[in-house]
């Protein structure tokens, strides 16, 4: 069976903490930290942090779609993420941390908003949904330094899930099968 690689690129929080879940995931060639939904050409991480670009730290997905869908890696990406909180994920505050959703095609955009939507309507937050689901734009591979951190830094990685995301995971997806 021929691979048949598409990209899909997810916005939540602190791409540090959401490139594991992606990377270990059967089906996925490459996971890579970088800006996008911004209008700076090739920022930084500082101009990124400093604000003022629009840029959202994110990952960009490289799988195999004939392994995992679209879909999956959607559902992968709620169990990540804070989708009620609109101005960040968990210790990481700003714009620049937004919960976002990029889409290439509709056909990604139908996926994502009927995913949206079962989440939604599941009740399993007291809150609105407030990820935003938006096209994709171009996207800018962050600075070597934090491509795969959690390998680069494991000690690091600790200090960053106990900044309250992993405490919410297990809070809202404990016993969730799959993903």
């Amino acid at each position: 069976m021929t691979a048949e690689l598409k990209t899909a690129t997810f916005a939540g929080g602190c791409f540090w903490c959401m490139v594991q879940p992606f990377d270990t995931y059967p089906g996925i060639e490459r996971v890579v930290s970088g800006y996008t939904g911004g209008h700076v050409a090739n920022p930084t991480y500082e101009q990124v942090c400093a604000g003022g670009t629009g840029h959202t730290e994110a990952v960009q997905i490289t799988y195999d779609s004939s392994k995992v869908s679209y879909a999956d890696l959607v559902e992968i990406y709620w169990q990540q993420t804070d989708p009620t909180d609109a101005f960040g994920q968990f210790q990481d505050r700003g714009d620049n941390y937004r919960p976002v959703i990029y889409y290439q095609t509709e056909e990604e955009k139908g996926i994502a908003e009927a995913s949206k939507q079962k989440l939604q309507d599941s009740g399993r937050f007291d809150q609105p949904i407030v990820t935003t689901i938006e096209p994709a734009q171009p996207f800018y591979p962050a600075e070597e330094y934090h491509q795969d951190f959690y390998k680069k830094d494991p000690f690091r990685m600790m200090i960053e899930e106990a900044g309250g995301r992993q405490k919410f995971i297990d809070q809202h997806w404990k016993g969730v099968s799959g993903k």
